[in-house]
């Protein structure tokens, strides 16, 4: 579907900015370059809950959440859209572990840069709105991902030093980097460390985002 179409077409963004007093600014370099532009600060977890990024909205009053756009959005089959936004019909590809699901149960949507670990890298000095903004992110396809839902579940909050998906890591790693300049949120130095390592076995293709604030 159009997130696949996307992806096919490089790793590039749509116009669509979050919130809007970003201006559609955009940010491009290739990937070993957007890794070392990316500024390192030491991680703080102090205060953290995952109820201060109120998430899964419908923040268009379209009846359907964030987590039903994104499987509408994601389905390689069509999907049936029923009262109350229930889906029926559809198949879900995860990229992680190369598995294919009928079943939206299935499927979880994954924040691809984990809001623990948002917060850790300066989410914690947003607004609500801002935290709201991210953990609902559909302006960029890379944000949020359906992946298999126990895949999800082990990865939890971990960065790629410390988890990565057993396929297409170079492609995680290029998502990875590109949410982090999208919210322009900061790397540990272990954590730049890893993603430079990773990135020497890639392509160093050209990220392209636009900034969300």
């Amino acid at each position: 579907m159009l997130r696949h179409t996307l992806l096919t077409l490089g790793l590039s963004v749509g116009l669509v900015a979050v919130p809007a007093a970003a201006q559609a600014q955009d940010y491009s370099a290739p990937l070993t370059t957007a890794i070392s532009d990316l500024p390192t600060s030491s991680e703080v977890r102090t205060g953290y809950s995952r109820d201060l990024f109120p998430h899964w909205v419908d923040a268009d009053g379209d009846g359907c959440s964030t987590r039903n756009e994104v499987l509408i959005s994601e389905a390689d089959d069509p999907v049936t859209v029923g009262s109350g936004c229930s889906l029926s019909g559809g198949r879900w590809f995860s990229y992680y572990d190369r598995v294919s699901w009928t079943n939206p149960s299935d499927v979880d949507i994954d924040h691809l840069v984990p809001l623990a670990e948002a917060w850790d890298s300066g989410a914690r000095s947003w607004t609500t709105t801002t935290r709201q903004a991210y953990a609902n992110d559909l302006g960029d396809y890379r944000s949020l991902v359906g992946v298999t839902d126990n895949v999800n579940q082990s990865k939890g909050d971990q960065d790629p030093q410390e988890w990565l998906p057993t396929y297409d890591r170079c492609r995680y790693v290029s998502e990875w980097v590109a949410v982090k300049h999208r919210w322009r949120l900061t790397v540990d130095s272990g954590e730049k460390s890893a993603l430079s390592s990773l990135a020497s076995s890639c392509t160093n293709s050209t990220i392209t985002v636009t900034l969300a604030r």
